[in-house]
């Protein structure tokens, strides 16, 4: 049995080498929160050399908040922006001669699609051409989940293993106090339940039905090696293989 573990990488936190080993699939920012050709190299070569799967991290263009606030931008801009950094990146891994497995959009571009269906469907506009063979992260019971299975693209689920859920399966506020999840046993018990028994528990106690194909440990993170050497070792003692 298999559990794909992703993580955000290449955002200046300087810990690839310590969380790669422990993952089977990346995102690596393309340049909107953060990102350059140097960056994306950098952390491309050790997804290669670690045989993690490779994907792209949009954003919107602001590395000032770390594109985790929703910018005041015309469809026109996001658009344009979306396509450059994904035109960047496909450059980057076109020069070690690999593939681009998924997509994955970063923090604000991905809450926002989660929930407006007109920004997913601009956001799947702008993305439509990159998809041939291509995975979209998408969060379950989500707006950008419905538009894109509509447009005929892949999607695998995603599930935060590091973040704890409202009533509405969206992410808690990263303004609250218990928005992360930094306790390794918390973060597994978290991940398993969701394995199991295909649901999570809120931040209120209650237990909601969640789909997960891959499940996301954040990389900046303030525990993520420790968080990720945990699921490592317990998920493997019950059968289960992180690849």
């Amino acid at each position: 049995m298999r559990i794909d573990i992703n993580c955000d990488v290449g955002e200046g936190m300087v810990n690839e080498t310590l969380l790669m080993s422990y993952i089977s699939s990346c995102n690596i920012a393309s340049g909107g929160h953060f990102g350059t050709r140097k960056t994306i190299d950098k952390t491309i070569q050790l997804a290669i050399e670690n045989d993690v799967l490779i994907g792209a991290h949009p954003s919107f263009p602001d590395k000032e908040n770390f594109g985790r606030k929703v910018m005041n931008i015309s469809k026109r801009e996001l658009y344009k922006s979306i396509q450059n950094q994904l035109d960047l990146f496909l450059e980057r891994l076109d020069q070690f001669n690999q593939k681009l497995h998924h997509i994955k959009p970063h923090g604000a571009l991905y809450n926002l699609i989660a929930i407006d269906e007109v920004a997913a469907k601009n956001f799947v506009a702008a993305i439509q051409k990159y998809m041939q063979g291509v995975f979209l992260y998408v969060p379950y019971n989500s707006q950008i989940e419905g538009i894109a299975i509509q447009n005929d693209i892949n999607i695998q689920y995603e599930a935060f293993g590091d973040r704890n859920y409202t009533e509405d399966l969206k992410l808690v506020s990263r303004k609250h106090k218990n928005a992360i999840l930094t306790n390794p046993k918390e973060v597994y018990n978290h991940i398993y339940k969701m394995v199991v028994e295909g649901s999570v528990k809120t931040l209120q106690g209650n237990e909601k039905e969640i789909k997960a194909d891959t499940f996301c440990i954040h990389g900046d993170n303030q525990k993520a090696q420790e968080i990720l050497a945990f699921l490592s070792t317990e998920f493997s003692k019950k059968g289960f293989k992180i690849g």
